[in-house]
């Protein structure tokens, strides 16, 4: 998917919210003018407190694509948890790009940032979800849309997921989200203080797992270590500071990669990780070919970011 940046236009403002249909790939609803595709585990219960997680789509992307690709929901079966997945209009970006390089979708409480947090509270309406367990994970504008979450709701989103995408504020307006996805963005240092501004009096340390192809074509590799050291500052700035990075080779579903691991959360848990997939794309890691821009023969992204959020609940 080229990370494009066409047809931007205002996200939706509208608040109000509806359950349309139920699709193959589960509930379909509306809220804030975006439509979300809503898998329901299985064994849900009404009443029982239950973990969600939000997965944005990439440029070009729709929701029901995402969620065939990434196969979340089995991860949400198996694991217990409900799976949104937001769906980008056109009306919004031509190429149903998230807005990420917009600076009126990089704060809170406006724009595309107040609408997909908003779905949480949708959810929940309807749904017994945990507040203290709720995630966000994406790809490419989806996964750079994250980090804006993650920045600007950490109140929210317990801990993020950021796959084949970039740091905070990257970009301003499109000629600088290109050169950010072929170059890397400005100083990290700098943009971990800017998110840290962002977060505002809702500031406190967010756990970030970043994945990344070092082939990646679309979004350079080296944003996958900006978004690191972004939030290495970040969350130094919010109290908890990651202690040095623990590498480790390892090999999984015909690929190899480099695991980093950064001490600083939870005691006996990590702050920050990092899988570098060596001779990964621009494609979801261990992702299915019923999907678009994946790659099933790589690590399965999708559970180890599930274990992950797993760990990593308020």
């Amino acid at each position: 998917m080229a990370l494009a940046v066409v047809g931007c236009l205002c996200a939706c403002s509208s608040t109000s919210s509806s359950t349309l249909t139920t699709g193959d790939g589960g509930i379909v609803r509306s809220y804030g003018g975006i439509n979300y595709v809503l898998h329901v585990p299985a064994g849900y219960h009404q009443g029982t407190a239950t973990p969600l997680v939000l997965m944005l789509h990439g440029c070009t992307q729709s929701a029901p694509d995402f969620e065939a690709g990434t196969q979340m929901d089995k991860q949400g079966d198996a694991g217990g948890f409900l799976v949104a997945y937001p769906d980008q209009p056109t009306s919004a970006n031509a190429a149903k790009c998230w807005n990420w390089f917009v600076p009126g979708d990089q704060a809170r409480g406006s724009g595309e940032p107040s609408v997909l947090a908003g779905i949480v509270g949708d959810v929940a309406k309807d749904y017994t979800v945990d507040p203290k367990r709720v995630f966000a994970a994406g790809i490419s504008a989806g996964a750079a849309m994250t980090v804006i979450l993650g920045a600007t709701y950490p109140d929210v989103f317990a801990a993020i997921g950021v796959h084949s995408g970039l740091e905070y504020q990257a970009a301003t307006d499109t000629n600088s989200a290109l050169s950010a996805s072929a170059y890397g963005g400005p100083d990290p240092k700098a943009q971990g203080d800017a998110a840290f501004a962002a977060m505002g009096s809702a500031a406190h340390a967010v756990p970030v797992m970043v994945f990344h192809g070092d082939a990646d074509n679309v979004v350079n590799v080296v944003n996958g270590q900006q978004v690191i050291a972004q939030w290495t500052e970040t969350d130094t700035r919010a109290g908890s500071t990651a202690g040095p990075g623990t590498s480790e080779m390892g090999s999984a579903g015909g690929k190899t990669y480099t695991h980093t691991s950064y001490s600083g959360g939870q005691a006996g848990k990590t702050l920050l990780e990092s899988y570098i997939v060596h001779g990964l794309e621009h494609a979801w890691s261990g992702g299915s070919t019923s999907g678009t821009y994946t790659d099933p023969n790589a690590p399965d992204a999708s559970a180890i970011l599930w274990s992950f959020f797993a760990a990593h609940g308020r």
